[in-house]
């Protein structure tokens, strides 16, 4: 992330949405409007130097406009939710990008099939908001552990009840008398035309793209949260700078970036987790280990770039146009 390209947004609130679950609220600094976002759109908040994590945006209204997302604290986190959770508090000011909409709603199917698992509800909460305001048939499919750890079942719930084109399917296996969701089971049940959603846990996006297999890839849309990790343990390896002419040593449980920001290596950078594509960064020898979730399988295989933010190397020593 340039710093000349980013948004100076003050912590407006900080609400309690479910267990392990907030909401924050983001302002513009000088009281302005902030861009408007489209269903489905997310922002990069850089939450300090070398950290910075890519959110959707659940709501973007107000007047001035506002942006609502929710971060959800993990357990495996690498800082991100960490610091929005323990550190992150109203008053404070940070940094955010533009909003980009990776996974974009079709506003003109007869009928969108949406599934979320956990904080995957985000931007699919805010796809049903939008489907309802164009009269288009939707239904939602949400699973998770339990009443206390789903973040907006109560305001999706009083929405459907509400609405004259949509409904919720609620999964809370974790609850007495609760199911588990069988995504199989939903995309069989899917009519012809209708696009289908999800945002989850690696678990239920593996899932959903073995049953969406058969499907037209246009009516197929999913999103990341993070890139997908190798079963094998991460080797070590040498990062080689072209420019600079220096060398780092990158170990098994750091990335290229991590390490090239700790030694002042000055490199854009986004999301931090291989979806935004600002770390993008010519690849001149070896080989590079994919591992983002932007790249077409055209991409990978052309061994031309990558992103530093996620992907290794498949071989001893990798040299970067940098």
């Amino acid at each position: 992330m340039s710093d000349a390209s980013l948004i100076q947004v003050r912590v407006k609130a900080v609400t309690w949405l479910a267990q392990n679950v907030v909401s924050v609220t983001l302002e513009a600094l000088d009281g302005s409007d902030l861009p408007g976002a489209e269903a489905g759109a997310h922002i990069d908040v850089k939450l300090n130097s070398k950290l910075s994590r890519s959110y959707s945006i659940v709501r973007c209204e107000g007047s001035p406009v506002r942006y609502e997302i929710a971060v959800a604290k993990d357990a495996a986190s690498r800082g991100g939710s960490r610091y929005v959770h323990e550190t992150l508090r109203v008053g404070d000011v940070v940094q955010i990008s533009a909003p980009r909409n990776l996974f974009p709603i079709t506003e003109e199917a007869d009928l969108s099939v949406l599934i979320a698992g956990g904080i995957g509800i985000t931007p699919l909460w805010s796809m049903v908001r939008q489907f309802d305001a164009l009269g288009r048939a939707w239904v939602i499919h949400y699973a998770a552990r339990d009443r206390c750890h789903a973040a907006y079942l109560v305001d999706i719930e009083r929405f459907a009840a509400a609405s004259a084109h949509g409904r919720i399917e609620t999964y809370l296996d974790g609850d007495p008398g609760g199911r588990r969701m069988d995504v199989d089971a939903v995309i069989r049940e899917v009519p012809a035309g209708a696009h289908v959603y999800c945002c989850g846990p690696q678990s239920m996006l593996a899932a959903f793209e073995a049953a969406t297999a058969g499907l037209s890839a246009e009516r197929v849309h999913l999103e990341r949260f993070a890139s997908v990790q190798p079963e094998c343990a991460a080797r070590e390896f040498t990062v080689a700078l072209s420019r600079s002419g220096q060398s780092f040593e990158i170990p098994a449980d750091r990335t290229i970036l991590d390490v090239l920001l700790e030694n002042g290596i000055d490199v854009p950078f986004g999301c931090m987790q291989g979806a935004c594509g600002m770390c993008e960064v010519g690849v001149l020898d070896g080989t590079p280990q994919h591992l983002d979730t932007l790249f077409s399988e055209d991409d990978k295989a052309s061994k031309r770039s990558m992103l530093i933010c996620c992907s290794r190397s498949l071989t001893d020593v990798l040299t970067l146009d940098a």
